[in-house]
């Protein structure tokens, strides 16, 4: 084999192995979708699942024109430049002078984004990004359904996912950024620089829209809005499972040139690493949150993210026992933050904040605990405690609830936020669309002289009883 032969398949191995991580990715969407519209009940059930869609439309085209931009703009913002970024600095020092290069490879119109067989790998990357950011603001999807106007959605879905987790990324999952470079933050699978901005974000967000009608009674306390589909939303918890092992593939950095598989740190690791320490922390996740929950079904099947999450950030370091308890102890504890959550008056319709927010800061700061003093590459400092308990905050307060709270509070305030009650009543599908999810289900209904019971009344029948 020739030597450009070599050159050229050890670019195309790192291609496809990148290309075919984001394709399996999309199953944590096709999972969301099939999640939250078993989640909604039957005359929300399109609305929501459009959503979904929207979410994957809106998001990719605004991560392509400015979000692919942000993440490789601002690692040493801002203590380097002005406030448009240290790569105009006429002074720039090697360190901004890579920066300069990969902000020129970004931008919508590089060459580098388009048909270029002289750059196998910045359009794969973007590719793997673009399904982040997708998955981010899709955590805050399932969090505000049957009540949110969809404008509002798509406005605070583009902040999330194109721009708040993505200067997250760019500060602590990127090999310039300051999180890292001077903190020694190690956050392999984005516990906190993904999972708490969204969580957060999410609950800034609840915090303003408010609970959906009829979630509680006169006297405050929480009624059972249940799932119309519990199936479907296990199915689709499931998927958003397969899709997870993809995405912490595609957390793996492998470019030719390489001898070892590395983190973006620039510290090595395997990817069997990935699957061993994945598929442990998915079934101490169920076990914990079974438990944790006294056998619920919908926290059980959320404690395998839960598990997933709390052992993320370092699995790329952890032994096997110690995935093991951070998976059983976050997933065990989650469902007591959730309903902590829901007794607090805030109607989290998926619990979002519980798995997401929740675990991902208790994530990020078991590892100043059970990998503090972990070597990093030269120059930079050993993982410690301090800094993970510091940049958990900052992604939890400074990049997900302020920023959700703040554009949430403002949309509301003109009227924009959420549907009027009469429309949430009615349900969105009506509302939305003029149709309905299950249309049998309202001849089944009208064929026989009454209308067909919604959760809600279920629940109030019960309680009568």
């Amino acid at each position: 084999m020739s030597p450009e032969s070599q050159e050229f398949l050890a670019a195309f191995v790192s291609e496809a192995y990148y290309y075919w991580a984001s394709v399996l990715m999309l199953l944590i969407h096709v999972g969301f979708l099939a999640y939250e519209g078993g989640a909604a009940r039957c005359k929300n059930v399109l609305a929501t699942m459009i959503k979904n869609l929207l979410t994957l439309s809106i998001v990719g085209l605004t991560f392509f024109f400015f979000g692919w931009w942000v993440y490789n703009a601002f690692p040493l913002f801002p203590f380097q430049g002005g406030i448009v970024g240290p790569w105009t600095s006429a002074t720039a020092d090697g360190t901004v002078g890579e920066v300069l290069e990969l902000v020129e490879a970004a931008y919508p119109w590089s060459p580098a984004l388009g048909p270029n067989i002289a750059d196998n790998l910045t359009g794969v990357f973007w590719f793997a990004f673009a399904l982040f950011a997708m998955t981010t603001a899709s955590i805050l999807s399932g969090a505000v359904i049957e009540r949110i106007k969809v404008g509002a959605y798509a406005v605070l879905a583009v902040v999330l996912g194109s721009f708040t987790w993505v200067v997250a990324a760019s500060w602590g999952w990127n090999p310039y950024g300051w999180f890292f470079t001077q903190l020694g933050y190690h956050d392999f699978g984005c516990s906190a620089l993904l999972q708490a901005v969204a969580g957060f974000f999410a609950l800034g967000v609840l915090i303003n829209l408010g609970p959906r009608v009829g979630k509680y009674d006169v006297q405050g306390n929480p009624r059972a809005i249940l799932p119309h589909n519990l199936p479907l939303t296990m199915v689709g918890l499931m998927l958003i499972f397969v899709g997870f092992y993809a995405f912490l593939a595609a957390c793996v950095i492998f470019v030719p040139g390489q001898t070892v598989q590395e983190t973006i740190y620039g510290t090595p690791m395997t990817l069997s690493s990935v699957g061993v320490s994945t598929t442990l922390a998915l079934s101490a996740g169920f076990i914990g949150a079974y438990l944790g929950s006294k056998a619920d079904p919908f926290y059980t099947i959320s404690g395998g993210l839960a598990g997933i999450i709390s052992a993320a950030a370092a699995m790329d370091l952890y032994s096997p026992p110690i995935v093991i308890l951070l998976a059983f102890i976050g997933a065990y504890t989650m469902p007591f933050v959730g309903m902590a959550v829901e007794k607090a008056g805030i109607d989290d319709a998926v619990g979002a904040f519980a798995v997401h927010g929740y675990c991902g800061v208790f994530g990020s700061v078991m590892v100043g605990v059970f990998a503090s003093g972990y070597p990093q590459p030269e120059g930079i400092p050993s993982i410690n405690f301090f800094g993970q308990v510091l940049v958990a905050a900052i992604c939890a307060i400074l990049l997900g609830f302020i920023p959700g709270y703040g554009v949430s509070f403002v949309l509301k305030q003109f009227g924009l936020l959420r549907v009027s009650p009469e429309e949430e009543i009615e349900g969105l599908d009506l509302a939305d669309f003029g149709l309905e999810g299950y249309p049998e289900y309202s001849l089944l209904a009208s064929r026989n002289g009454h209308q067909p019971e919604t959760a809600v009344s279920m629940a109030e029948s019960s309680q009568t009883h």
